[in-house]
């Protein structure tokens, strides 16, 4: 039976240590895993965003969820920046490494599938909560578990952009954990590795080993905005069969074999596990 890993870097993280994560998922290539990587690339988007003229908007949901809002032209850029230059870096970083890999996004052969919000609830700089129209973002509705079985079955490693494929034939800009979350549930990965720019999830200083899903989903409302979504995310995975979800630190020297070893913040069945 194959093993299957799914990790998300975001797009700090990425550029901080792109060769170290890419020699780590080299290793545990090597160890028999088949590893599914989705990566961020924000501030790329971002700075590209600008370099053309358009500068970038960001929105804060009721519930302190702060994300990109993306409107039809920073979605070409989105596209350009992640399909293209973020996925292929670490594309050639991992080929180059002897690794089996494949880039593409989820679109392609409608990996993932994702309905456009029409309209968002926001909460505004007088912290009053607005609805505005949805632009170019989706909530990812469906991924294929043939399609992933069959490119993981030809390749060891797949890198996939968040872009989904939208309900209206748009590619969509969805969130990078919410997709790690969807593909790790439908393949049920044997883990989820969410690697961030901070050791864990950290409550008075001291990072928190161990949580069940449901002592995450309390957390998650106490902690920062990035953070929060990342414990929902992977709470919400190993409730739906992944084996264990590990939020850790993707700095310094193979990140993910310290991750499998028990760094960061281990998501779990239960608590003493």
């Amino acid at each position: 039976m194959t093993r299957s890993l799914v990790v998300k870097a975001g797009g700090r993280t990425l550029t901080s240590n792109l060769d170290g994560i890419a020699e780590s998922i080299s290793r545990v290539v090597r160890m028999g895993f088949k590893v599914v990587f989705i990566h961020g690339g924000g501030d790329e988007v971002t700075k590209y965003s600008r370099m053309m003229g358009i500068e970038p908007m960001f929105v804060v949901s009721p519930g302190g969820v702060k994300s990109r809002y993306t409107s039809w032209e920073e979605l070409q850029v989105y596209i350009m920046v992640m399909a293209g230059l973020v996925n292929k870096r670490v594309v050639s970083a991992l080929v180059n490494r002897g690794v089996n890999a494949l880039g593409v996004t989820g679109v392609d052969a409608g990996l993932v599938k994702a309905v456009r919000k029409k309209r968002i609830i926001i909460v505004d700089e007088r912290g009053r909560k607005r609805v505005i129209e949805g632009g170019y973002t989706g909530k990812i509705t469906e991924v294929s578990l043939e399609v992933l079985q069959r490119l993981l079955a030809a390749f060891e490693a797949l890198v996939i952009a968040p872009i989904a494929l939208g309900d209206e034939g748009v590619p969509l800009n969805v969130d990078g954990d919410q997709m790690a979350y969807a593909i790790a549930a439908r393949l049920k990965a044997e883990k989820l590795v969410l690697l961030t720019d901070v050791e864990g999830v950290i409550v008075d200083g001291k990072v928190v080993n161990v949580l069940t899903p449901s002592q995450a989903e309390d957390l998650a409302s106490r902690v920062g905005a990035g953070m929060n979504r990342k414990l929902l995310m992977a709470a919400k995975s190993v409730k739906e069969g992944v084996g264990e979800a590990v939020i850790a630190s993707g700095l310094g020297e193979d990140p993910l074999a310290k991750a499998l070893k028990g760094s960061g913040t281990r998501i779990v069945k239960a608590a003493n596990t």
